[in-house]
């Protein structure tokens, strides 16, 4: 699946590339002079804005932290499963392992809901067609496979669990009239109130940036989580990260 441009680009490059823009557009947008009312209701919409986008922002990293538990338990349930492949002979060991190795892989690459489900299935398919004389050591195998079913589940729930098309919305509504109102405001033409608006508006746009790429789990903290499944891949089931 391809990833949005806005996605691939690193925060830092966006904090600058946001505050420059804002620079030119503080000293080029016309000012005027709110009254109380105003002020009220710019005070009542940043304060919405606020209220509403913090715990949206909260769940998106206690999602990334759900996911990091859940990718770890996977990890250490295929290593568990590996191990179970040593009494095997040596060439249905191997057959297995590779099965294992490539959904291992496809997982990494897909990284979204049901990844490497194929891969997976063909796993399952294989141990309940085996017709070789180590059943027993096979039906273990098949076990864990099971086993390890929740773990997936629990993957495909949480990575499914973005933010919603109405909630982007309504932030998108709330964020716009908060940043029309900062931009707009009277700064009496002095360079530090500039600056400062300059870096309110972008400290409130990096908020945005930062949903979007927990919400499509490009953010930093987000991609650790695969290094446990990538270092199985490594050091050949040998270690987890």
């Amino acid at each position: 699946m391809r990833e949005l441009l806005l996605v691939k680009i690193r925060l830092s490059t966006y904090f600058w590339l946001f505050f420059v823009v804002f620079v030119i557009l503080s000293y080029t947008l016309p000012e005027y002079k709110f009254d109380s009312g105003s002020l009220a209701l710019f005070s009542v919409n940043s304060f919405l804005y606020g209220f509403y986008i913090s715990p949206i922002l909260g769940a998106q990293k206690n999602r990334i932290d759900s996911l990091h538990q859940v990718i770890r338990s996977e990890a250490n349930a295929l290593f568990d499963l590996v191990l179970d492949l040593k009494s095997l002979p040596a060439e249905t060991r191997n057959t297995l392992q590779a099965m294992v190795s490539e959904y291992i892989r496809a997982k990494l690459r897909q990284r979204g809901v049901n990844s490497g489900e194929k891969e997976y299935e063909a796993l399952i398919t294989y141990c309940v067609d085996y017709k070789g004389t180590e059943k027993d050591e096979i039906k273990a195998v098949l076990a864990d496979l099971v086993a390890n079913q929740k773990n997936r589940t629990d993957f495909n729930m949480h990575a499914g669990n973005k933010v919603f098309t109405n909630e982007w919305h309504i932030m998108a509504i709330l964020f716009s009239i908060t940043l029309g109102f900062i931009l707009t405001i009277n700064t009496s033409d002095s360079a530090i109130l500039h600056l400062v608006r300059a870096l309110l508006c972008t400290g409130l746009t990096m908020l945005i940036v930062n949903l979007v790429k927990l919400n499509a789990l490009t953010h930093k903290k987000a991609k650790q989580m695969w290094k446990p499944l990538k270092k199985l891949l490594d050091t050949n089931f040998y270690r987890i990260d």
